[in-house]
């Protein structure tokens, strides 16, 4: 039975691919709603669900 090729081998024959233009757009629009996101919804709890310290 012939031997199963290790991940790291196939990495290293595959050629350097940049991202494309409207992948880098995709990344940075992904980014930028999970910030905004997480800014929204602390400052949600943090009105709406204050601690009691």
């Amino acid at each position: 039975m012939a031997e199963q090729p290790k991940l790291a081998e196939e990495m290293k024959k595959m050629e350097y691919e940049p991202l494309l233009p409207v992948e880098k757009k995709l990344v940075a629009w992904s980014v930028g709603l999970g910030l905004a996101l997480l800014i929204f919804l602390y400052w949600v709890s943090s009105t709406f669900f204050p601690s009691g310290h």
